[in-house]
């Protein structure tokens, strides 16, 4: 990392306006420990619990700062008004004029423009978010959330490949924060991948950062998400969109317009306290249940079905206007933290054109499934003759959940609305479709999309590997019956001031000290710890063929930062060939077509074999998307090109963020604060 070629810019501070209606009193905030739904009430003075049965539990400082979100939102929300912020500046993005009280974002801006130039000079695409804390009610139930520029979800970013994507954060929330832009390469910008406690430190409350990056050798479908605990689920999100300078005379281009729709999980309490209760002990990896699914941030809720919560019922759902006779272009995106999706459209067959940024060969489909941080595009042709609206349905698989949640609604739902010319045929529209859903059966096991028949447009033949690398998930129950994630026995502890990469770039063991031994790679045991610090370390150009053996009994989504891999098989039982015989295994068992993709699932009991070319130099995370696992320690580093980095230098203003106050705040609990508590 070379040191930053622009000069970070301090944002203008906006004045406080008139408080929010949760600026009320709120007293201190008692410790407890149930095994119940903690409920947050607007106009309450705290969270109010409600259960037949709860123990008291000793209350530590750590507990205390880890809920301090929970109670301060209703104090200091929606520091708002008149002011005035560019979401975006470049391209066909417009300066807006942000609400003065939280609220969903406008759906028609998931709908891109189709004016864009997609043959325009490379150009700097600006943005302006300001980060705060609101009370919002996505489905009409009113939950505490981490909004951009007040609104939910986040505003779309739009570039060309070639473009440099400038955003500039003001985190006027109450915690510290992040945001990675999934899937994009940062090809010569690790500091701007924003992974927390691996390539640089979180953005303290009341400071700035820029992110600055060059978009380069990709085009597709992206998203961004808080890297930061599990502050993505708390709404610290959005999509990404990276076009082609020929994508509409492509294969993929034959269409009348294009959306984006993000499917999610959706939790009623935030994840401060869904991590308390998560990661305490005796939960043997018990994870949250989600309460309910969103379509682009929207869902309708029926207040009657979840008593004791603030419900108003004034939830809405998500709208897809699509011309008749034409067809039309859907990029589906799992943002959610822990569930699989199955998606259809009701009547209507689809394509599918791509893949985490990689177009396929049109494939006919009826039924995506859709693990969390994946992507897919689908072409849908609006030509049935039967209604003018019809259901896209959104369901979770629930199978996989490991207890009941008596909130659960696991099925969202969005309007697919045929638009027509004539007033006459409008008015024929109804509001809501009496379509039917495809009648199989629905998955009962957790896994990814059969990808076997999916081939790319550019095929790609991967190039033999020059080292093996075999890789156990598996979450294990130690010291105080904490039960944690771990890749190779190793469980991720992040340090927050002194990241991965300054650590490795401030070692008088680091670049350019490794052992010559191994194949082009090492476990980096000198530098790291690595009972809770696994690093693998790769000199020249390598490509690995690694094997995940999940020996979880559910599906792990994992997820390598700056870099695609080839799915080379399927998710199978048992286990993968010992090193001599992988080669002669995928001659004769391997997918014929590998697809490239940067977020493969293996499920429970099974194992994959992906082939990854390392020549993105930098600090790079692998880990399972699924939020709850990552938070658990399931995450590894790549050490990519080590022999590049030798002249990198952390920067003066990357330091200074790592010293500023607060940097630590909203991090996951330590696991300290369960020490000599046995559960009782």
């Amino acid at each position: 990392m070379v040191e930053e070629h622009h000069e970070m810019e301090r944002m203008n501070r906006h004045d406080d306006a008139e408080a929010g209606n949760g600026n009320e009193e709120v007293p201190f905030l008692a410790c407890e420990d149930s095994d119940h739904d903690r409920r947050w009430e607007p106009g309450a003075s705290a969270w109010a619990a409600t259960t037949s049965r709860s123990r008291r539990t000793k209350c530590t400082i750590f507990g205390i700062l880890l809920l301090l979100w929970e109670v301060a939102v209703p104090i200091s929300l929606l520091r708002s008004g008149a002011w005035r912020s560019k979401e975006g500046s470049g391209g066909p993005h417009h300066g807006a004029v942000l609400p003065s009280t939280a609220r969903l974002r406008d759906e028609s801006e998931y709908t891109l423009d189709s004016s864009w130039d997609f043959s325009a000079k490379p150009s700097a695409r600006k943005y302006r978010w300001t980060i705060s804390d609101a009370i919002l009610n996505p489905d009409g139930v009113h939950r505490p959330m981490i909004l951009i520029n007040n609104q939910f979800p986040g505003p779309l970013v739009r570039a060309n490949e070639g473009d440099t994507i400038v955003v500039h954060i003001d985190n006027q929330g109450i915690n510290a924060t992040s945001i990675h832009f999934h899937g994009l390469f940062q090809n010569g910008t690790n500091d701007m991948d924003g992974t927390v406690g691996v390539t640089g430190c979180a953005i303290a409350p009341n400071s700035t950062h820029t992110y600055e990056f060059q978009v380069s050798g990709q085009s597709g479908t992206y998203w961004y998400h808080a890297h930061h605990s599990a502050q993505a689920s708390d709404g610290l999100l959005g999509p990404v969109v990276i076009h082609s300078p020929g994508e509409k005379e492509s294969k993929q281009g034959g269409y009348a317009s294009d959306h984006v729709v993000m499917v999610q999980d959706h939790y009623y309490n935030t994840t401060a306290e869904l991590l308390m209760d998560y990661l305490k002990p005796g939960r043997e990896n018990d994870e949250p249940v989600p309460d309910t699914a969103l379509i682009n941030g929207r869902g309708k809720r029926n207040c009657d079905t979840v008593p004791g919560w603030s419900c108003d019922g004034t939830g809405i759902l998500a709208t897809l206007d699509l011309e008749a006779g034409k067809n039309h272009r859907v990029r589906i995106v799992n943002v959610g933290a822990f569930a699989e999706f199955q998606i259809e459209v009701d009547e209507h067959p689809f394509w599918v054109t791509e893949v985490d940024g990689s177009d396929i060969e049109p494939e006919s489909l009826h039924r995506l499934n859709i693990l969390p941080a994946q992507r897919y595009s689908i072409v849908l042709s609006a030509n049935s003759t039967t209604a003018n609206s019809f259901w896209l349905r959104a369901r979770m698989i629930t199978h996989c959940f490991r207890r009941d949640n008596p909130n659960l609604q696991p099925e969202a739902r969005a309007i697919i609305r045929y638009s027509h010319s004539s007033a006459a045929e409008r008015e024929t529209s109804t509001p809501e479709p009496s379509s039917s859903p495809w009648g199989e059966a629905v998955d009962v096991i957790c896994r990814d999309l059969n990808t076997s028949s999916l081939r790319p447009v550019e095929n790609l033949a991967p190039p033999g590997p020059t080292a093996y690398v075999y890789v156990r998930a598996n979450f294990m129950t130690g010291a105080w019956r904490l039960s944690r994630g771990f890749f190779n026995g190793s469980t991720w502890h992040g340090n927050l001031t002194h990241p991965s990469l300054h650590r490795y770039l401030d070692s008088s063991r680091g670049p350019n000290t490794r052992s010559t031994t191994a194949p082009g790679y090492r476990v980096n045991s000198e530098v790291f710890d690595s009972s809770n610090d696994y690093v693998v370390e790769t000199w020249g150009v390598q490509t690995l063929d690694v094997a995940i053996n999940n020996f979880d009994d559910g599906a792990h989504p994992f997820h390598l930062h700056g870099h695609k891999f080839w799915v080379m098989t399927p998710s199978l039982k048992g286990y993968p060939p010992a090193q001599a015989e992988v080669s002669s295994y995928l001659e004769t068992n391997g997918l014929p077509t590998p697809i490239l993709r940067d977020t493969v699932a293996v499920a429970g009991y099974e194992w994959v074999i992906i082939r990854v070319t390392l020549d993105n130099p930098g600090m790079w995370a692998f880990h399972c998307h699924n939020s709850w696992h990552a938070e658990s320690g399931m995450l590894m580093q790549f050490l990519v090109r080590s022999e590049k980095m030798s002249d990198w230098k952390a920067s003066g203003d990357e330091r200074e963020m790592c010293s500023r106050p607060g940097v630590e705040t909203g991090v996951r609990p330590d696991d300290s604060i369960w020490f000599g508590d046995f559960g009782r």
